[in-house]
């Protein structure tokens, strides 16, 4: 356990991947909240300040690249760092999430649950 205080919210729209990463968050001691669709997942980053965004692109209401934009848009939250997590991994969608502002770009299918925590540490420490 870290015992670090550190939220994160995961903006996932496939409530098994979301459950998976979150139960695999809280093993390392992390607040998880989870917002299933674009809207939510803004008013969720607005209303609870996490450290740390996980965002996926295909949302219903509102898709990532639009959600992260909004983000980096809003002074109140433009400094949580924003992780685009999702299964595009075309070049072209990683210079889009790379170029509205995000942290990283990380493809789910090429990394397991425990290399996410590994990978999210850095951005929290």
């Amino acid at each position: 356990m870290t015992g670090n205080n550190n939220k994160i919210l995961i903006i996932e729209d496939d409530q098994t991947i979301a459950n998976m990463y979150k139960a695999s968050l809280k093993q390392v001691d992390y607040e998880v909240a989870v917002a299933a669709d674009g809207e939510e997942g803004l008013t969720s980053a607005v209303s609870g300040r996490p450290n740390l965004i996980l965002l996926d692109i295909m949302l219903p209401k509102m898709d990532g690249f639009a959600v992260l934009e909004k983000i980096k848009s809003d002074d109140k939250i433009k400094d949580i760092p924003v992780i685009m997590l999702t299964n595009l991994g075309q070049d072209e969608d990683k210079e889009r999430g790379k170029r509205l502002g995000a942290a990283d770009y990380w493809v789910k299918a090429d990394l397991t649950p425990a290399q996410i925590n590994d990978k999210i540490k850095k951005y929290l420490s």
